[in-house]
């Protein structure tokens, strides 16, 4: 029994030993937004393709782009907007996957305010994320017209934190909330969904590709690198799909993996409901049509435009192709 327990340690340390390490640097913190990494670590589609996956939350307080520029990740998870805005100044990222078909994002509006329709927004204050998540408001601003500078007959910005107080507090009109966060933080604050009003950028014709999978266009030259990305990728979007299928274990899953205790099951099951919406019908392959039309709608800035010119070289399908076909 001994020689036969020495010589299962000896086999489990032999492949932890040959494992290749990838570190994926998310776009937030731990939650139901990135279940399907989550997943896939838990069920052990990581490891049956020899990966050992360390999965680094985000935060306020940290910039994926700067993690994976500075060596500190190998993948990380973003929106289109912000990756190519930080392609344009420099920074090489390439879209390998895009996990995330549809958008989440919207306005959230208060009834008393009399908005009605994107029209209303002039001379309104308006809550708007920062650190990369302006690019898509800003776009659809620009294409109506507004200004955002408070200027008459423009919005005026106010900065939002990643909450919902200025809603709540009556300080701006409409916030920025997700469909699967925020917008629940509202609901749950105790304002009803009727006296909200909701313009999502998909159906306003606005909405960029969120949450997709990006690295570093050198390491693509790498053939090893590649091979390791088709594995990661392949295991993720398993991951992805056991997720829309089993959201309420996959919220759990989740759960187990929050160390900061933040998290509720009930907002966690709640918004792996909504993240399975925005995931569905994806095998993680980039629709090159919606990244066009985000490109599009970035250019469309006006006198500001989030990007000057049509990127080359921002997406590949080198990776999808393989990951899909084996």
């Amino acid at each position: 029994m001994k020689r036969l327990i020495t010589a299962a340690f000896l086999a489990a340390a032999a492949t932890s030993a040959s494992a290749e390490d990838v570190k994926l640097q998310l776009k937030w913190v731990t939650q139901s937004q990135f279940a399907g990494y989550y997943v896939a670590q838990a069920k052990g589609f990581y490891e049956e393709e020899g990966l050992n996956v360390t999965i680094l939350p985000g935060g306020p307080d940290i910039a994926p782009t700067q993690v994976i520029a500075g060596g500190g990740a190998d993948v990380m998870v973003d929106w289109m907007p912000a990756a190519l805005a930080a392609r344009e100044k420099g920074l090489p990222l390439v879209n390998i996957a895009q996990p995330f078909a549809s958008s989440g994002m919207m306005l959230t509006c208060l009834k008393e305010t009399g908005i009605t329709s994107p029209a209303d927004f002039a001379d309104k204050t308006l809550g708007v994320w920062f650190f990369g998540n302006e690019f898509p408001f800003l776009s659809w601003m620009s294409q109506l017209g507004l200004k955002t500078d408070g200027s008459p007959g423009g919005v005026t910005v106010l900065k939002q934190g990643f909450n919902v107080d200025p809603l709540l507090q009556k300080q701006a009109a409409c916030i920025s909330t997700m469909t699967y966060n925020e917008y629940w933080q509202v609901i749950d604050a105790g304002i009803a969904p009727e006296d909200l009003v909701t313009f999502k950028y998909e159906d306003q014709g606005v909405a960029t590709l969120e949450d997709g999978l990006y690295v570093l266009e050198d390491r693509l030259a790498d053939p090893a690198f590649q091979e390791t990305m088709v594995k990661f990728v392949r295991a993720s979007m398993k991951g992805w799909k056991y997720a829309e299928a089993n959201p309420d274990e996959a919220a759990m899953i989740v759960l187990e993996n929050d160390q900061t205790g933040a998290q509720t099951e009930t907002h966690q099951k709640r918004m792996m409901g909504e993240i399975a919406k925005l995931t569905a019908g994806s095998n993680g392959a980039l629709d090159v049509a919606a990244a066009e039309r985000t490109v599009a709608s970035l250019l469309s800035g006006g006198s500001d435009p989030v990007i000057t010119k049509a990127p080359e070289g921002a997406w590949t399908s080198v990776i999808t192709d393989k990951a899909l076909a084996e």
